[in-house]
């Protein structure tokens, strides 16, 4: 029978994972974009051959979905998007740990809680991509012609980036949200 165990990050705790999600960045971000994906895509893959729980794993997965939004050349995530993108993964691809990793089954719980709250930041941008994603495997499988598609999904990145930014501002504007880029 599963156990569902919840807790609160005060905005102390909050302040200190923004601090090692700097510290992170500070060294990271001097690599480039490549080095970046391929370190956070080790990272995910040393994760997942420790057989970690089910609640790190449902993290790592967001974490691939991270790096494929930055390589869709269909999405061709720019600008501000794609720096907040790259800025998370680079603290997953030089991680700060408060638990070691080797502690089996609370290893990887800092590096799950780092990956939810980049998740909730990054909520406009991974809400579009997804809906994205699923119109172009709808055109797809309908058979579009390359110009056709082509065209379509132009259209379609242009309408997800527009509602992306616009849930962002709103956002944004309402306040008391966790930001991990503050």
């Amino acid at each position: 029978m599963p156990i569902k165990i919840t807790f609160e990050l005060s905005d102390t705790d909050l302040e200190y994972f923004r601090e090692v999600f700097r510290k992170a960045q500070d060294t990271t971000l001097k690599k480039d974009e490549a080095t970046i994906l391929h370190e956070a895509r080790r990272q995910a893959r040393e994760m997942r051959s420790r057989s970690v729980p089910e609640f790190v794993e449902s993290r790592i997965q967001c974490l691939d979905s991270l790096t494929r939004m930055l390589e869709d050349a269909d999405w061709g995530l720019a600008g501000a998007h794609r720096e907040r993108v790259l800025q998370a993964l680079a603290y997953f691809a030089e991680p700060a740990d408060l638990i070691p990793d080797q502690i089996p089954g609370l290893g990887y719980l800092d590096d799950a809680i780092m990956v939810e709250l980049v998740v909730q930041d990054l909520r406009p941008e991974i809400d579009a991509y997804q809906a994205f994603c699923l119109f172009r495997d709808e055109q797809v499988a309908g058979k579009t012609t390359p110009e056709a598609l082509k065209k379509k999904l132009e259209a379609r990145r242009r309408a997800m980036y527009a509602r992306m930014e616009k849930r962002r501002d709103q956002r944004d504007r309402r306040g008391g949200f966790f930001s991990i880029f503050r």
